[in-house]
């Protein structure tokens, strides 16, 4: 069975390799110095770009390693001190298929901020058109801060980020509470490394890679949050850009808490998409016969277990915790059907039935009550730690309050999620530089969903606006993803076209539903 968006959605990267020496270890030769003629030997990063690389097997026993090499690459803490403390990040590649009709590097990341990188080169290979894969050497990076590449650990024991403030001060002043606490842990733990923490920081770490593995230019694939890196990138070091793929965009000028309020609606949406697909089908999971009854149906659930938690599988589920799991079960129009029978378990459930909850189910369950036995805790202070450093965020209680009521009579289940406290209110630092200004008129192709509950396709026009030179191709479902997803080929042809020839669509495209 596919493995749906749902589980992905809170388990942005289950893949849990780590690196260790492998039999079939081999040394890379150093890269030559003319890869790297332009750079300026002044910054002293010198012996970063041209440091000797040893691959080995990929250890770990996630199928998406099992054809790819790791390595790692060093990289300062602080670039404005390259002589200093220094962070090993692991990176993966899959070679080019035909040596012979090799193009170059085309590195990667699969969102977050906060995702594991190393299993995405196996999701683009498979996917992509066999010239395609003859063509790139696909690189995959957990980026500083998480997975392999010396990752936080600040003993996240819950996923109280983004729990629902729910209908009363006292739900309220409890998420304000655990935001305060996961933001006091992250820093009581790392006080030296959470200001490093930031987007432009792993920009540097990108073309720390590309000089590594000795390449003049790279290509890039980003989705979601990759796509705000990879643009951020593309800015810094326009020079050493091939071409650009963004899937699922951030608005660059709305990255931070207003890119959080924006899920909100979104997520409302994909309620409504939901109940319009149910309606029909009552028979099959009795929600109720139309689209109004369903909602009705999902709002009543969540009064029921602020009221009085529903037991399943093993856990209490709250009126909190309930919208999390229905924020992860919308991502995708392809999991209707998981969804509507989630529900009609939640409900059996709640009157008392015997329940049997299904594997989706489950494992969201155990990611949001038992996150410290998927990695999901670590990847969620990875979250923190990079969005916390990139911009600042409300610090006052009082403005969040009033965000949710402003919200409530127009997303009354997901508007107490997404207005609700964050714990980069309670960061200790502001960051040490601002955000790089998207502004170009580079070369990029961008993928968006017009359903997207993620990277809204709003966000998306802002990034379009921000990169001059871009081509949208714009697919109307609701997904979060959509070169990996299921639901277009139009887009699919679209990328391969671009990364084999460098093709851009004459101008901006509409793929038919």
């Amino acid at each position: 069975m596919r493995r749906t968006a749902a589980l992905a959605a809170l388990t942005l990267p289950l893949t849990t390799a780590v690196l260790a020496p492998g039999t079939a270890a081999h040394a890379s030769p150093a890269p030559a110095q003319s890869a790297n003629a332009s750079a300026p030997a002044a910054d002293g990063l010198d012996r970063f770009r041209h440091q000797r690389l040893t691959w080995t097997a990929c250890e770990g026993q996630a199928p998406a390693l099992k054809n790819a090499e790791c390595t790692t690459v060093k990289v300062p803490l602080d670039y404005s001190r390259p002589r200093g403390r220094t962070l090993d990040i692991a990176i993966s590649r899959i070679k080019a298929t035909d040596p012979a009709k090799r193009r170059g590097i085309l590195q990667t990341n699969p969102g977050g901020p906060g995702g594991r990188g190393l299993g995405m080169p196996a999701e683009l290979r498979a996917a992509m058109a066999p010239e395609v894969a003859a063509a790139y050497d696909i690189i995959g990076m957990d980026t500083r801060g998480v997975g392999a590449s010396a990752p936080l650990d600040c003993g996240l024991t819950r996923m109280s980020w983004m729990r629902s403030a729910g209908s009363d001060r006292a739900g309220f002043d409890k998420s304000w509470r655990l935001a305060k606490n996961d933001a006091d842990a992250c820093w009581k733990k790392y006080p030296d490394v959470l200001p490093h923490l930031t987007t432009r920081n792993i920009a540097r770490d990108v073309d720390v890679v590309r000089g590594a593995l000795g390449e003049r230019k790279t290509s890039w694939f980003g989705q979601s949050y990759g796509t705000f890196l990879g643009a951020t990138y593309a800015q810094m070091f326009p020079e050493r850009v091939d071409r650009l793929v963004l899937d699922s965009a951030v608005d660059p000028g709305g990255y931070g808490i207003r890119m959080l309020r924006d899920m909100g609606p979104a997520n409302e949406r994909a309620l409504d998409d939901l109940a319009a697909w149910a309606a029909p089908r009552d028979r099959e999971y009795g929600l109720g016969t139309t689209p109004a009854a369903v909602r009705a149906t999902v709002e009543g659930l969540i009064r029921r277990a602020e009221a009085e938690p529903i037991p399943i599988a093993g856990f209490r589920l709250d009126g909190h915790l309930l919208p999390l799991v229905l924020y992860a079960f919308g991502t995708d129009e392809a999991d209707n059907a998981e969804y509507a029978r989630a529900l009609r378990q939640l409900l059996d459930a709640a009157d008392g039935r015997p329940v049997e909850a299904s594997e989706h189910l489950r494992g969201l369950l155990t990611v949001v009550f038992r996150p410290q036995t998927t990695g999901a805790d670590a990847d969620l202070a990875g979250t923190l730690g990079i969005l916390c450093g990139d911009v600042t965020m409300p610090r006052d209680p009082a403005w969040y309050r009033k965000a949710i009521e402003r919200a409530r009579p127009t997303q009354p289940v997901f508007g107490p999620v997404h207005s609700g406290p964050v714990p980069c209110a309670f960061w200790k630092e502001k960051p040490r530089e601002p955000l790089t200004r998207i502004s170009n008129a580079l070369p990029a192709l961008q993928l968006q969903a017009t359903g997207d509950t993620r990277t809204t396709y709003e966000q998306g026009l802002g990034m379009h606006r921000a990169l001059r030179g871009s081509r949208l191709v714009t697919v109307p479902v609701r997904t979060h993803g959509v070169y990996l997803s299921p639901h277009s080929t139009c887009a699919k042809r679209a990328v391969d076209a671009y990364l084999l020839d460098g093709t851009l669509p004459r101008k901006d495209t509409a793929c038919p539903r």
